[in-house]
This record gives C-alpha cells, sequence and structure tokens, in this order.
C-alpha cells in the first residue's frame, strides 16, 4: 500500500514539475515577444532552463533568432544556451537566423560558436533559398561548405537556381559551387533553373560550363 501510495505521490510531483516548467517557457514566450529583457533575466535568475523546448522542439534561442530580436538573442546568449540545438524540423537558431535574413542575430551566433557546417539542411542552403546574399558571404567567410547537400541532395547553388536569385548564384559560384553537383535522382542547377522557368540563371550557369 505505501509503495503504491508513494508511486502516486511521485507521479503526482512528476506531472507539477511538467506543468511548471510549461508554464515557465510560455511567460518566457510572452517575454520574448514583447521584448521584455527585465522579465526574461528574472526568470533566467529565477531558474527557468534557458534549454526549455517547446512542442516542436523550438527553443528560446531558435525563437529569439527567428524573430530578429538581437537584444533578446543577447541575454539568451550569456546564460550559455546549447547554442547548435535543433528543433523538430533540424533547424538551430542559426538556421532561422540566415532563412529570415536577421544578419546581426548570424554575427551574433557565429560570435558564440554556432556551427555552420552540420549534417542536413544548412545554414548557407537556407540563406541562399532566400536570396540572403550578405549572410551567405559571411556564412562563408567562416568556413561554410559550399558544396555542402540536404538529405535530399540539394546544394545552396541548386536552391538559389531554382527560386532564380542570380545575384546568390554568382556569389556561391565565385566561391566554388559546383555546377554539375546532382541529388540522387539526378537533378543539377540547370535542371532546376529549367524546371521553374528561371532563364536568366540557365543561360547564366550554361556560360559558366553547366553540363546540358
Amino acid at each position: 500500500m505505501r509503495l503504491v501510495r508513494g508511486m502516486a505521490i511521485a507521479a503526482l510531483l512528476l506531472a507539477a514539475g511538467g506543468a511548471a516548467a510549461a508554464g515557465a517557457y510560455d511567460d518566457m514566450i510572452r517575454a520574448i515577444e514583447r521584448e521584455d529583457e527585465r522579465s526574461i533575466a528574472a526568470l533566467l535568475k529565477r531558474g527557468v532552463d534557458v534549454d526549455t523546448v517547446g512542442p516542436n522542439g523550438d527553443s528560446l534561442l531558435v525563437i529569439a533568432s527567428r524573430q530578429g530580436k538581437p537584444a533578446i538573442v543577447k541575454l539568451l546568449l550569456s546564460a550559455q544556451p546549447r547554442i547548435n540545438a535543433r528543433n523538430a524540423f533540424g533547424e538551430s537558431a542559426l538556421m532561422v537566423a540566415a532563412f529570415h535574413g536577421h544578419t546581426g542575430i548570424v554575427q551574433q551566433l557565429l560570435a558564440h560558436g554556432a556551427e555552420v557546417n552540420q549534417p542536413g539542411w544548412t545554414p548557407l542552403i537556407y540563406a541562399a533559398a532566400h536570396n540572403r546574399t550578405e549572410i551567405a558571404r559571411i556564412l562563408i567567410g567562416h568556413g561554410a561548405q559550399v558544396n555542402a547537400q540536404a538529405g535530399n541532395g540539394t546544394t545552396a547553388l541548386m536552391m538559389a537556381a531554382r527560386e532564380g536569385h542570380l545575384p546568390m548564384v554568382l556569389l556561391l559560384l565565385e566561391h566554388g559551387a559546383d555546377l554539375n553537383a546532382k541529388t540522387p535522382a539526378g537533378y543539377t542547377a540547370l535542371n532546376m533553373a529549367r524546371d521553374h522557368d528561371r532563364r536568366d540563371v540557365a543561360e547564366m550557369l550554361i556560360k559558366a560550363g553547366a553540363a546540358e
């Protein structure tokens, strides 16, 4: 009987702890949205785990980086979070900052040791998809592998070609992008440019030596 009672108490304590963690996460999210540095600092001081994540695996740092809030990112970084933690979609704080064009936050994260190269989708591929040329240049300057391939074989050049981002294509070629890299299905950057009617990009790739 005592064992059953003890197990019940333990379960209640565990549930209470989970509810408290969820509440703290929600409090943090609201404070981030309001850019309420004082509340965030108070929550961290109270012992809220900076690496707490939501249902889709978003850490507080990922959320602040996605929303483009450099002051909040700075505050969270001071609490030494797992800077390369990824959410359920495989996205790190650096990836979402690159995707949304938050140059200053990209620089903040890199200064604190964020990884530019990782398995799967990379910050550079994300930047290429949205023509974030300044961010791409910064990432390459920090050692981003220009020819890295995502799990489906996509490269930064393929994404730039697919979306018709000529400035990004030129930047990537300038830094050694492989014109003729292929996905497992055999698609190249030129194929993607043509499939999406990116004529100027296709013409430029051919002039640069892409195999037809």
